[in-house]
C-alpha cells in the first residue's frame, strides 16, 4: 500500500513513540501544534527541517523511507559489513580505532586521515563517522568487535533522547557506550548497560566532556 509522508510520520510515532505525539514533538524539538498539523486532518506537509530532524533522532531511520517510501524504514541492526560496502570515493569515515582508546581525540586530529570510507545507507549524513566497539556491556545489542555510527551531540544539555544509546566522554578519562536514562536529579544520567552482569552507573553531567549519539551498528567482517 503506497502511503504518503504524513502517513510514514504517523507510522515512526506509532512504532517508535507507542502513538504518543506528544513524545514525538518533544523529541524532535517541534511544537506539539506544528505535529497536530501535520498529522491531523488537515496534513500540511512538514518542512525540510522537520524530517531531517526526524532522521537524526530515530536511529537507524531510513531518509529514502521517509521521504519516498521505498525500501526498508529502518536499517535492521547486527547486519554484517562487506566489502561492497568499502569506499574511497563515497560514504563516511571509518577510523579503525575503538572509542575507548581516544576516538575522541583522533577525530579532534585533522591530521588524521580515516582508514576508508563506509557507503551504508542510511548513515551517509554530515557529521557521522564510523568507529569500533569493544567490550561486552551493551551485547546482544551491540557486540564487542562492532563498527558503530556516530554523530556528536553538541546540545546534549538541551536535546538527549532518554533511552537511545550514546557514547560519553568524562573529564576523569571514561568513555563509554550506554543507553542513557534520566538520572536521579536533574545535574544526572545513568548509564544502563544492556547486558545484565553489568551494573549501570549514575554520573554527575558535570563530568561529561562529549556525548556522541550512536545511530547504528554493523558486525565486522
Amino acid at each position: 500500500m503506497k502511503t504518503n509522508v504524513n502517513q510514514r510520520i504517523q507510522i515512526v510515532v506509532d512504532e517508535f513513540f507507542h502513538g504518543n505525539k506528544a513524545r514525538f514533538a518533544k523529541a524532535i524539538g517541534e511544537a506539539p501544534t506544528s505535529v497536530s498539523n501535520f498529522l491531523g486532518p488537515r496534513q500540511t506537509n512538514p518542512s525540510s527541517r522537520t524530517l531531517a530532524r526526524i532522521v537524526e533522532t530515530i536511529t537507524g531511520l531510513s531518509s529514502e523511507w521517509l521521504l519516498t517510501g521505498r525500501g526498508e524504514m529502518t536499517y535492521k541492526p547486527g547486519s554484517v559489513l562487506t566489502n561492497e560496502h568499502i569506499s574511497y570515493t563515497k560514504g563516511r569515515p571509518y577510523y579503525d580505532v575503538d572509542f575507548k582508546g581516544g576516538f575522541d581525540l583522533m577525530v579532534s586530529d585533522q591530521t588524521v586521515h580515516p582508514d576508508y570510507l563506509i557507503d551504508l545507507p542510511p548513515f551517509n549524513r554530515d557529521g557521522l563517522c564510523w568507529c569500533n566497539l569493544t567490550g561486552h556491556s551493551m551485547e546482544p545489542e551491540i557486540c564487542s568487535g562492532d563498527a558503530i555510527a556516530l554523530v556528536e551531540v553538541g546540545d546534549w544539555r538541551d536535546f538527549l533522547v532518554y533511552g537511545e544509546i550514546y557514547g560519553i566522554v568524562t573529564s576523569n578519562d571514561l568513555r563509554t557506550v550506554k543507553r542513557i536514562r534520566r538520572g536521579s536529579t536533574d545535574e544526572s544520567l545513568l548509564l544502563v548497560p544492556s547486558n545484565p552482569a553489568f551494573e549501570t552507573q549514575e554520573i554527575d553531567k558535570s563530568l561529561i566532556l562529549r556525548v556522541y549519539r550512536v545511530m547504528g551498528s554493523v558486525r565486522r567482517f
